[in-house]
């Protein structure tokens, strides 16, 4: 860019990274959606994402600390506690494991992480650390992920509970309350984006910081095709004992 968009321009052209790389697109998602990929394939998949989802308020917590107003804390703070909730057994976190045992996942197991794919664990933690380091406005903009995952929110939930036998709306408790939580983050977080991203240097970093984060969670969903689908199970990773 020689000149700054608009912040319409801008909304515009991050929704196009979105329907471009969100990982939607993903083969594996849409085996997935399909009813495509045996229980097995299942377990590993919500086993590897248990990262992912018990490192996002961790995630959040670092910028939390950054954040210069009260008004914006108390928006980041409600995030921590969608996920870790606010007592034993509420949150995001609780109802992905839900998930994990309803899918005959030993929780204890699960929360050990020693099944975790090396991919798994190397891109969740740069994700952290980009939030971590980075400016507050890349740290903000790389959550904009949100702006898409209604969509794919909708499409797991129908999809699986259509092709897959041993899943129930029960075991799929975690996807409902993110379709409306993510779409009021998302709305915070790009009119925010909107706001504060002025200059071609900002606008930038700001588009830079989408295009990670779906290359993080594009990264999630390669390893585990590679491992599960293709048949390369690195060592120490989780082993399915179900077809």
């Amino acid at each position: 860019m020689s000149t700054p968009l608009s912040p319409d321009a801008l909304e515009a052209r991050l929704r196009e990274i979105g329907a471009e790389r969100y990982h939607r697109n993903h083969p594996l998602h849409q085996a997935m959606y399909a009813g495509e990929l045996t229980k097995g394939q299942l377990q590993a998949w919500a086993l590897n994402r248990y990262y992912y989802q018990a490192q996002i308020p961790i995630k959040d917590a670092t910028l939390l600390a950054r954040l210069p107003t009260t008004e914006l804390r108390r928006e980041w703070r409600r995030r921590i506690e969608d996920h870790d909730g606010t007592e034993p057994g509420t949150g995001g976190i609780a109802r992905w494991l839900k998930l994990t045992e309803g899918l005959g996942l030993d929780t204890p197991y699960v929360e050990s992480l020693r099944g975790l794919l090396p991919a798994t664990r190397f891109a969740v933690d740069a994700y952290v650390a980009y939030v971590r380091d980075r400016s507050i406005l890349a740290a903000i903009a790389s959550s904009l992920t949100e702006l898409f995952s209604p969509t794919i929110i909708g499409e797991r939930m129908e999809g699986m509970l259509r092709n897959y036998s041993f899943i129930s709306e029960d075991t799929m408790a975690y996807f409902a309350p993110r379709l409306t939580q993510a779409p009021r983050d998302s709305t915070f977080a790009l009119n925010y984006v909107k706001e504060h991203a002025r200059t071609v240097e900002q606008q930038q970093e700001v588009i830079d910081a989408l295009e990670f984060k779906c290359s993080v969670l594009w990264t999630l969903l390669d390893a585990l095709d590679y491992a599960y689908v293709e048949g390369h199970t690195p060592p120490g990773a989780f082993i399915p004992t179900t077809p």
